[in-house]
C-alpha cells in the first residue's frame, strides 16, 4: 500500500510546485537586475530608455519594447529584491490555479493592453498640448501592468460570496491612485486591473465551481495582495 501511494503523492507534490513560467520570469528579472548593477548609471539609463514603452519608441515602430519593458523593474537594486519575491508569490498562485498558458495570457493582456491604451491616451494629450512633449521620452518599464491584470483575474479563485468585495476593493484602490497622483502609470494600473477582472469573469463563466484555496494558496494570495498594494500606493 505504501509503495503504491508514494509515487502518486510524489507526483502531486511535484505538480504543485512545478511552475515554469513563474520560475523563468522571476529568474530573468533577478538576473537582469543584477546585470544592471554592474554597469554605469549612464549605461543603465540608456538600456532602460531603449526598452521603454514611451511614445517616442512606440511611434517610431519599436514595438518590441512591448515585451522588453516587462523584463525591467525600473527600481533600485534593493527595491527589486523586495518586489520580485512578492511578485513571485502572486504569479505562483495564478499559475497553480490557472495553469501556465492562462497565466501568460493574462499577464500579457494586462501588460500590452494597458500599455497600448495608455499610449493612445498620452498621444492624444500630447497632440492636444495638454501635457508637455517631454513625456514622450520618459522611462516606462516594469511589471506592474501585467501583475495588476493577474490580481484582477484572481477574482475567479476567491469564494463566490467574496468576489464582489475583491473586485470593488481593488478598483477603489486603483481609482484612488489615479485621483491622488494623476500619473499615466496609475491610469495604466486601473486599466490593467479592469482587463484582468474581465478575464477572471470569463474564467468564472467557463469553469465549474473552483475548489477552495488551501492554506499555502491563501498565504500566496496574502503576499501577492501586499505586492499589489505596493504597486498601487507606492
Amino acid at each position: 500500500m505504501f509503495t503504491s501511494k508514494s509515487p502518486r503523492s510524489l507526483r502531486r507534490v511535484l505538480s504543485a510546485v512545478w511552475l515554469p513560467a513563474t520560475y523563468s520570469y522571476v529568474g530573468l528579472l533577478s538576473a537582469i537586475a543584477v546585470a544592471l548593477t554592474m554597469v554605469s548609471a549612464k549605461s543603465e539609463t540608456r538600456i532602460v530608455l531603449h526598452a521603454s514603452t514611451n511614445l517616442h519608441n512606440l511611434t517610431t515602430g519599436r514595438f518590441g519594447t512591448l515585451f522588453s519593458s516587462a523584463f525591467l523593474v525600473g527600481e533600485g537594486a534593493a527595491t527589486v529584491f523586495v518586489i520580485v519575491p512578492l511578485l513571485a508569490c502572486l504569479l505562483a498562485l495564478a499559475e497553480r490555479r490557472f495553469g501556465t498558458v492562462k497565466l501568460l495570457h493574462t499577464f500579457l493582456v494586462g501588460h500590452i493592453g494597458a500599455t497600448v491604451l495608455v499610449a493612445v491616451g498620452l498621444w492624444i494629450a500630447v497632440e492636444s498640448q495638454l501635457v508637455p512633449n517631454s513625456i514622450t521620452m520618459v522611462e516606462d518599464v516594469g511589471v506592474s501592468y501585467g501583475a495588476m491584470a493577474v490580481v484582477g483575474a484572481l477574482v475567479a479563485v476567491v469564494p463566490a460570496h467574496r468576489r464582489f468585495v475583491w473586485a470593488a476593493s481593488w478598483l477603489t484602490l486603483a481609482l484612488g491612485g489615479v485621483v491622488c497622483w494623476h500619473t499615466f502609470t496609475n491610469v495604466g494600473h486601473f486599466l490593467a486591473l479592469c482587463l484582468g477582472l474581465g478575464i477572471g469573469r470569463l474564467m468564472i463563466r467557463r469553469q465549474a465551481t473552483p475548489h477552495p484555496l488551501n492554506w499555502p494558496e491563501t498565504l500566496l494570495l496574502a503576499v501577492g495582495s501586499v505586492f499589489a498594494c505596493l504597486m498601487l500606493l507606492g
